[in-house]
């Protein structure tokens, strides 16, 4: 039997405590019942180094703050280092493939930071740059909201999906000076909503979740210039439907066939076919709890492991050849999830 492991940041406000563990049952992708792992306020993002046994929260508070945790052989999480980055509310994090800089997402900071990590995953003295500007929507788009920030495929370039602005931002990561350079904005439709960006990089795609609007948006990425050309616009759902919905998670299989998206309101997840130019939704499958948050492929990308933070589950589902989902037994209960990391995860 093989595993995964598995960890949960959640929310701290209230019955949640810090990060939890569990581990996924390659096999069946039953999961075992999660333990608190390493206590730590408000982890509402997670990432893991590429090289390094370490794994990266930010702390969702006033002052900005990540903190690094060394990760023991049974999975379980000891203190490395913390850092106070300065604006407030970090929703995002992610690490470049070399592993030589922590990035992050300051949405109600209105701002993004990157961190150059040292060979033992140590954090170091932030570089923040401020986003301006605002769109449309008169309550959520008054201002900017950084959502999230990845590194391109090369490392060469970092994007940044802005909620407020609705823009993703293409900055060239300056590894001389530990710093990021703007090089290029990228204007998504009004009211859009900007969340989360994930890549393709063999067939040189960049796909984009709209929270506001309920859309998925494929783009064709330039390696040389960064640059992002739009495709395709789809709606995350069938048909028009009577409650709010908002989504949130995007992933790419590894087959790169098959693009999922969480639908928090609907409670589901959009199954999309990405294997042609253009998107096609599938199939919208619910997720067996309310507001889904986060979800994660297992390393193999045999399981799709969705987080509902309403309803406060972690649910499994399998993975078919024609990218369909199927809900397994063994849902387990974390207060409040937001967010699901698997290391080594496609």
């Amino acid at each position: 039997m093989t595993n995964d492991h598995a960890y949960v940041g959640t929310y701290t406000d209230e019955a949640g405590e810090g990060i939890y563990h569990c581990r996924v049952d390659e096999s069946t992708g039953e999961l075992s019942e999660p333990q608190l792992a390493a206590p730590t306020q408000n982890p509402s993002f997670l990432a893991t180094h590429p090289h390094l046994d370490v794994l990266y929260a930010v702390n969702e508070t006033d002052d900005g703050s990540v903190t690094a945790f060394a990760i023991a052989d049974d999975g379980g999480l000891e203190p490395l280092d913390e850092r106070s980055i300065g604006p407030a509310g970090p929703c995002h994090c992610s690490v470049d493939s070399t592993g030589q800089y922590l990035l992050v997402a300051h949405y109600s900071g209105g701002a993004v930071s990157v961190l150059a990590l040292a060979d033992d995953g140590r954090i170091g003295a932030p570089t923040v740059v401020e986003h301006e500007g605002s769109s449309v929507h008169p309550d959520r788009q008054t201002a900017p909201h950084p959502h999230s920030i990845v590194p391109g495929p090369n490392d060469e370039f970092v994007y940044v999906a802005d909620l407020g602005t609705d823009e993703v931002v293409v900055y060239a990561l300056n590894r001389e000076e530990d710093a990021l350079e703007r090089r290029d904005v990228v204007s998504i439709h009004d009211g859009a909503g900007p969340r989360h960006v994930t890549f393709d990089a063999e067939r040189e795609r960049a796909y984009l979740i709209n929270e506001l609007d309920s859309t998925l948006s494929v783009f064709d990425w330039s390696a040389d210039s960064g640059g992002l050309s739009h495709v395709d616009t789809v709606e995350t759902l069938e048909g028009p439907i009577e409650t709010e919905n908002y989504p949130a998670a995007i992933c790419l299989h590894p087959s790169t066939d098959y693009v999922y998206g969480s639908n928090r309101g609907h409670d589901s997840v959009a199954v999309l076919d990405c294997s042609g130019r253009d998107l096609e939704l599938v199939e919208t499958v619910s997720t067996g709890g309310e507001w889904p948050r986060s979800m994660t492929l297992s390393s193999g990308g045999k399981y799709l492991i969705v987080a509902n933070e309403h309803s406060e589950t972690i649910v499994p589902f399998a993975v078919g050849d024609d990218g369909g989902l199927e809900e397994l037994e063994g849902r387990v209960s974390v207060p409040h999830p937001v967010c699901v990391e698997i290391p080594g995860r496609p």
